[in-house]
């Protein structure tokens, strides 16, 4: 009796998902557990384990198929044991059995395509990019399983894009290439979020300096107690909570002719990975420690860089933080993610002359901008949530003392 192999059972929120690649072809033998194929939702990659060991009969999905939950996707013939395997060996009679040859040495490495279920989707897919075959990189990971940094520290092999360029006029070539799900999920979130929300964007600048100073005089105490860097990411977000919680329509949303008061500060942290820019969101963020943020949003990252962010990780959330002075942004207007009502912009930080009781004095100056919903946002509260954050910001002792 055959084994099926079902897509597994998808999140609400997702109507169906791309299977992206199989890693396994017919005839091939296959562990309990062993991942078979990638599937793409517009938020995540997930993995389609084999439910047992067993041998691939028939793939019933063809690579780039839309498929949804509980969709046959292959069978599985049940592994038996052999006689030979299962019983010992009998002893060859010496009188008639020939001198036994030399054994076939086993190949040093499986061939290419068999190592794909040593890794993850992330290090899969640089893989695919970089065209190198996966059994010629030494995996660092448990078991020796190859992670993304694997690939990214390993040699480029010379091979043919997988979209051949095509000709363009005057000569010059070109290549099209199909968006991916979460790429085209976010062309469309943006577009809906400019269709749907009155948005408009206010400015101010925050003097880092006592950040600064803060940090540098006790970076080294709190990763030695804590165990994980002190960056400014949870500052910025314990300062964020702060002016969320006098200002509590920016930490809003609206449904349908309803205004809707969020308690609970659920604070999305726009990463950027690979296949483009996802979300996820710090659960009960005002309820955390300094420390317990930095860790969370390390893990955030981490998580992201091997492509191993679930569903729960990526739902939800009523406010979000975007830092695009990580690549050197000096200014820009986030847009909202739907359906929230504001979104912070944190950017570069540069030395900029500027005047302290009429002195000009150089000092380490931030442009933070808050994008928000004008409909239920006033300008007035949106321009004093960024002055409670400067405030917050400049003098640090305020998020201590709750003034």
């Amino acid at each position: 009796m055959s084994i099926e192999v079902k897509v597994p059972r998808l999140p609400e929120s997702v109507a169906d998902a791309t299977l992206v690649t199989w890693h396994k072809a017919p005839g091939d033998t296959v562990e309990r557990d062993e991942n078979l194929a990638d599937l793409e939702t517009d938020k995540v990659v997930l993995e389609v384990p084999a439910p047992a060991r067993g041998v691939i009969r028939e793939l019933h999905v063809k690579g780039g198929a839309t498929v949804t939950s509980g969709q046959l996707l292959a069978s599985l013939e049940p592994a038996v044991e052999s006689e030979s395997a299962a019983a010992p060996a009998r002893p060859a009679k010496a009188d008639k059995a020939p001198a036994a040859a030399p054994a076939e040495a086993a190949p040093a490495v499986a061939p290419a395509g068999r190592s794909a279920g040593k890794t993850g989707p992330a290090a899969r897919r640089a893989l695919q990019e970089k065209g190198i075959d996966p059994a010629t990189v030494q995996g660092s990971g448990p078991g020796g399983r190859i992670l993304k940094s694997d690939v990214v520290q390993a040699p480029s092999l010379a091979v043919a894009p997988a979209i051949a360029p095509v000709r363009a006029p005057g000569g010059r070539t070109e290549r099209r290439v199909p968006m991916s799900r979460l790429r085209a999920r976010i062309a469309e979130r943006m577009v809906e979020a400019q269709h749907a929300a009155a948005m408009l964007t206010t400015f101010n600048e925050v003097d880092l300096s006592a950040v600064l100073a803060l940090r540098s005089r006790y970076k080294d105490a709190f990763e030695k107690r804590h165990g994980v860097r002190l960056g400014f990411m949870g500052i910025f977000v314990k300062a964020a909570i702060e002016a969320l919680q006098r200002f509590p329509a920016v930490n809003a949303s609206i449904e349908g002719n309803d205004i809707v008061y969020h308690d609970y500060y659920d604070v999305g942290i726009a990463v950027s990975t690979d296949r483009g820019l996802i979300v996820p969101v710090l659960r009960d963020a005002d309820r955390l420690s300094l420390p317990g943020v930095e860790k969370a949003v390390n893990e955030f990252g981490r998580k992201a860089r091997e492509n191993a962010l679930g569903m729960d990780d990526l739902t939800g959330g009523t406010f979000t933080i975007t830092n695009g002075g990580v690549f050197g942004s000096l200014l820009s207007t986030p847009i909202l993610n739907p359906p929230q009502s504001g979104i912070l912009g944190m950017h570069k930080i540069q030395e900029r002359a500027v005047v302290v009781d009429g002195q000009v004095v150089a000092r380490p100056m931030m442009y933070v901008a808050l994008t928000y919903d004008h409909r239920i946002i006033d300008g007035r509260d949106a321009v004093q949530f960024l002055v409670a954050m400067k405030e917050a910001l400049e003098d640090p002792a305020r998020l201590v003392l709750g003034v």
